[in-house]
């Protein structure tokens, strides 16, 4: 008679397995933003669509370029990097060069991502790295807004789209001189506000019918989209409801110590870029804090940072610099947030 030894299987944590994959998140990630990329299509024609397909592809080509030269199975399968792609053309101008987008997206790659080792491994928003280093490096052509709803926005490319490497754009024609003639600005709500002193009307920004980036504009459908992700758990809801929280009360604060120079907290809530790195970047789940009193910190620290950006500083618009240095002190929040661990004492007082 023989007898059976019976065999204890150890593994490390985590035990809890669930359906969710990184490849299914991303995925769903990309479903979110979709809508976002429809309506910038739908408002600022085929530069917009140019934009998106150019950055989306140059991304996806330069992560499968450096998992092929590193002799790695490529990696594009995951959705991460389309992700980096369209983010990094929703934050650009939609008549945005379409040369200077494809290096921008391989800096956010290359620099911003595969440096640190890929996905999992990057301490900064790969996105952001590519707009930051895009406005370092061309201050004038991402500045270069158009209007929304042009007429010939299906038909015409906006000029400075194709624009040649290291050319100036060529002369406004058609539509868009038109445009230039009749004297509408293509400056951006938060433009107007900082530098004339204009305040837009609340509604066209929670609708996103105004000047600005290509997938920014519309607050209502970027918080819609967002809150898909909240709603299937796929995005800690902590960090943009911080963010956003904190940015309308500081605005606050400053609107009503004088409401003729500071606009009121809707009005920063609804403009530029806040919306959607609130929902789409600062809750980036591999530069994010993850102890429950971090990410709130983080977020209040990003919310805090843009507006004093925003009413202090010399740029209208501080999103990105803000989630940037939130990104860069995730850690440092993640360790000083550490919960006590169950049954431990706290450390007694020297005597």
């Amino acid at each position: 008679m023989t007898t059976v030894t019976p065999i204890i299987e150890l593994r490390t944590s985590p035990h809890l397995h669930v359906e969710r994959s990184v490849d299914m998140i991303m995925r769903n990630v990309v479903y979110a933003m979709l809508p976002i990329c429809a309506y910038s299509i739908w408002l600022f024609g085929i530069s917009a669509l140019a934009l998106i397909v150019t950055t989306t592809g140059a991304c996806i080509l330069t992560e499968h370029l450096f998992c092929k030269f590193s002799h790695r199975e490529s990696t594009v399968n995951d959705y991460s990097v389309a992700i980096t792609g369209i983010l990094l053309a929703l934050t650009l101008p939609p008549g945005f060069p379409l040369w200077m987008g494809a290096i921008g997206s391989f800096v956010s790659v290359a620099l911003g991502k595969m440096l640190f080792g890929g996905l999992g491994s990057n301490i900064f928003n790969p996105a952001l790295v590519g707009r930051a280093f895009l406005q370092a490096a061309f201050p004038v052509a991402i500045t270069g807004y158009t209007p929304a709803l042009a007429n010939e926005r299906f038909i015409d490319f906006i000029p400075s789209t194709l624009a040649l490497p290291f050319m100036k754009a060529a002369p406004l024609v058609g539509w868009m001189a038109k445009v230039r003639v009749d004297g509408f600005s293509g400056a951006t709500p938060l433009m107007l506000q900082k530098f004339e002193h204009v305040n837009t009307d609340v509604m066209p920004l929670f609708l996103g019918q105004v000047a600005g980036a290509a997938g920014e504009t519309s607050a209502l459908l970027i918080l819609l989209c967002g809150l898909y992700l909240i709603m299937r758990k796929m995005a800690d809801w902590r960090i943009p409801a911080s963010m956003l929280l904190t940015a309308c009360l500081v605005s606050g604060v400053f609107h009503l110590s004088d409401p003729t120079l500071y606009p009121n907290p809707l009005f920063v809530l609804f403009s530029g870029g806040l919306m959607l790195g609130a929902m789409f970047m600062a809750t980036d789940m591999v530069a994010s804090p993850v102890t429950p009193l971090g990410v709130w910190i983080y977020g209040a620290l990003m919310g805090l940072i843009t507006v004093i950006i925003r009413f202090k500083g010399g740029l209208p618009e501080g999103v990105m610099y803000a989630i940037l240095l939130g990104n860069a002190l995730s850690p440092m929040i993640d360790n000083l947030t550490q919960p006590r661990t169950y049954g431990a004492r706290k450390k007694a007082r020297a005597v």
